[in-house]
């Protein structure tokens, strides 16, 4: 008889059983899109439907997802909303950027995010995640509350800058992560005047907070380019060979301008480490709350520490570590949405014969929020199963079912990058502290740039040993 526990199912918007008037769309866009969605999201595989006049394809077939982001993905670009909110942060950054731009811009950036480039940062994420939970060390017995949410910002922001920047961003800040809340929450949301598809000229009153920060971070930016142009003019060899340099190294007539190579180096900076402190955040906070999970990582984690296991392998030897982020990744993807448009007329037949006419300029909304938590492709969707991901069980788990990263030509270059930096991040946390949560700790998913919990996720920090040995 199995003893185990229900899992652990976290808060989430429940699926709406009364379709939102317009007015309340509005308001639920503006206070947070993942309480928009209804049942048919969630049981459907696909529906068509209209949004103040722009109809749209919400996808969750996995085949029809294949289709659209894969086999014909050269029929679809990236839709206006989509763009509307992103483009005035990132510009021609490689998130946001279409066509020749975003050619040049993948070829240039794509040597460093080989896996086995990748694999060589490594030591770097190790040192840089041990240096940083040395602020836990004071804790004592009781242990400390601290803001998961921030610190999983200050951890991955700190891996990125000593991996794809040698440690040379330039910045003055000493509150980085409060910097990148600010900027997400103005700047990364649909404002009103998005969904009227007014032009971009058009003042987003939600966003006119967001600019200084903004600007602050085109700042930092412009004077890390500079600072390492000078350095590469001085002396070229003892530049770092890093992804800095190797950007800069793009510009030119035939390769990047100046201004796109800004605007990918503020991607990465602002955006490329945001999605792994987020799903890192929420992987605690559900481990917490799910003690046999917590053990079998414990286990796991101590067990190849032991042996010495270079950090390049951890990876592969951490099954269970890996398996309880894939699954917050699904329960909480930090990318909750993809979003496309068709070019042309387009249709897909599904193997009973089924079609689905796409029309041009229709919108498709592909929702890892929806797909992740679908009553057709997970059983008990809404709960915390790492299970799910162990490599016996992993198989069952479709391509197009589970889109942490995307999937085809847009497919999350850092992927590989980002697996491998969480897991070496919970092996030394988890070694070494327990996370447990607070009465004050409630979080509530909601949907910006990304899925995060919404006033932060205070969590008790506790080492791990002392208690061991109570």
């Amino acid at each position: 008889m199995d003893m185990r526990p229900d899992p652990f199912v976290p808060p989430a918007p429940l699926p709406r059983t009364v379709p939102p008037s317009r007015l309340e769309i509005i308001r639920i866009i503006l206070r947070n899109p993942l309480e928009l969605w209804g049942e048919p999201s969630y049981t459907l595989p696909w529906i068509k439907t209209s949004f103040f006049g722009q109809h749209t394809l919400i996808v969750n077939d996995p085949g029809l997802i294949k289709h659209v982001l894969v086999d014909n993905a050269a029929n679809y670009r990236m839709s206006d909303i989509r763009q509307l909110v992103l483009r005035p942060i990132l510009r021609d950054g490689l998130l946001t950027a279409e066509g020749q731009v975003w050619k040049r811009s993948r070829k240039a950036v794509a040597p460093v995010f080989t896996p086995r480039h990748a694999k060589g940062f490594a030591g770097q994420m190790l040192r840089q995640s041990e240096e940083y939970v040395r602020k836990y060390e004071g804790a004592g017995p009781a242990g400390q509350v601290f803001d998961i949410a921030a610190d999983m910002t200050d951890l991955t922001f700190a891996i990125l800058a000593e991996t794809l920047f040698s440690g040379e961003i330039v910045s003055s800040s000493g509150h980085f992560a409060d910097d990148v809340n600010q900027l997400l929450h103005r700047m990364g949301r649909v404002d009103p005047m998005d969904l009227l598809r007014a032009p971009s000229w058009v003042p987003r009153l939600t966003r006119i907070g967001g600019q200084k920060v903004l600007e602050k971070f085109r700042a930092i930016v412009r004077d890390t380019m500079d600072m390492r142009l000078a350095k590469m003019k001085a002396d070229r060899a003892g530049a770092p060979d890093d992804f800095l340099t190797l950007l800069l190294e793009q510009a030119g007539p035939d390769g990047l301008t100046k201004d796109e190579i800004e605007d990918n180096i503020l991607t990465f900076i602002g955006a490329g480490h945001e999605t792994t402190a987020r799903a890192l955040a929420w992987t605690l906070y559900c481990v917490a709350n799910s003690p046999h999970i917590r053990e079998a990582m414990e286990t796991e984690i101590d067990a190849v520490l032991a042996t010495g296991a270079d950090p390049v392998e951890w990876l592969d030897l951490m099954p269970v570590t890996r398996a309880a982020f894939e699954e917050a990744l699904r329960l909480y993807p930090p990318a909750p949405s993809i979003n496309r448009a068709a070019i042309a007329d387009d249709v897909w037949i599904n193997a009973k014969g089924e079609r689905v006419g796409i029309p041009a300029d229709i919108t498709v909304l592909i929702m890892p929020w929806t797909l992740h938590r679908h009553e057709l492709y997970w059983d008990k969707p809404r709960a915390y199963m790492p299970e799910r991901f162990f490599p016996e069980n992993r198989g069952s788990i479709g391509r197009f079912q589970f889109l942490p990263f995307g999937a085809g030509p847009r497919v999350c270059i850092g992927a590989t990058f980002a697996l491998q930096e969480a897991v070496i991040a919970l092996a030394v946390m988890m070694h070494r502290f327990r996370f447990d949560q607070t009465e004050a700790t409630n979080p509530w998913p909601v949907q910006k740039l990304t899925t995060q919990p919404q006033n932060g996720l205070p969590m008790r920090v506790t080492p791990r040993i002392i208690s061991q040995a109570a």
